[in-house]
């Protein structure tokens, strides 16, 4: 049989990893039909790489390089790729989205401050609904709301995978407790998959846990749901390209 004389289900699995981003790898599966040209589009609408700008390496487990997809209108057969090959993609474009880091480092993001006193001349803020909240709760709420935390803190454990509200981010808890630093009750650090978070598992100079800058959090213990949350695929909306 020809590479081309190719079966009804002839789709492999392959590895994706990115030039730009460290972070980035996906198990995706693909049809040895497709063409290099068709499997460039859907990554640069996955990576943000330009068609133009992409260049793609099939290499093998040990991540030695097999073959350039050099030909647009090749079938991916064309390469002979296995299960379990890698597809790195390369991407030419100095000015990418992806070049700089910054997709993946969130410090490098450039954050939007406003000055104090703008800030309260603003009809409503958040500022001005905690006050109004806290004049509001009698120190006896403060107990009972402890003691919740307490019995949610009882079914959160380190180690246990969990989707966090509010953007339903996932990661898994690293931290559960109270953190005199933060302000009174319990909490829970939470390392997510993505950079989502603010720090590295250090807040205000005290080291909860460790992890990967820009994915650590501590929240309060009624927005974290424990239970069986993998890792979200970036390519699981489509099952096969």
């Amino acid at each position: 049989m020809s590479k081309l004389q190719l079966p009804a289900d002839d789709s492999v699995t392959l590895r994706v990893t990115h030039s730009n981003l460290a972070s980035f790898a996906s198990d995706i599966r693909v049809s040895q039909q497709t063409t290099v040209e068709a499997l460039k589009d859907k990554l640069w609408k996955k990576t943000g790489t330009a068609v133009g700008s992409m260049r793609l390496e099939l290499r093998d487990e040990a991540g030695a390089r097999v073959a350039d997809l050099d030909r647009d209108a090749a079938p991916l057969a064309a390469y002979s790729p296995y299960d379990g090959y890698r597809l790195h993609i390369i991407d030419l474009d100095p000015s990418s989205v992806t070049s700089g880091g910054w997709l993946e480092d969130t410090s490098l993001v450039e954050k939007y401050t406003i000055s104090d006193e703008a800030y309260n001349k603003l009809g409503t803020n958040f500022r001005k609904f905690k006050e109004k909240m806290v004049s509001k709760t009698p120190v006896s709420d403060d107990k009972q709301s402890d003691n919740q935390m307490e019995e949610l803190c009882a079914n959160i454990k380190v180690g246990d995978r969990c989707e966090v509200e509010p953007g339903a981010k996932r990661g898994t808890v690293k931290f559960v407790g109270k953190a005199e630093a933060l302000g009174r009750g319990f909490w829970v650090g939470v390392q997510y998959d993505e950079p989502l978070g603010k720090h590295d598992g250090m807040v205000k100079g005290v080291r909860f846990f460790e992890c990967a800058q820009g994915h650590g959090a501590i929240v309060r213990p009624e927005k974290v749901k424990v239970g069986d949350f993998p890792e979200r695929d970036p390519f699981d909306d489509e099952d096969e390209i």
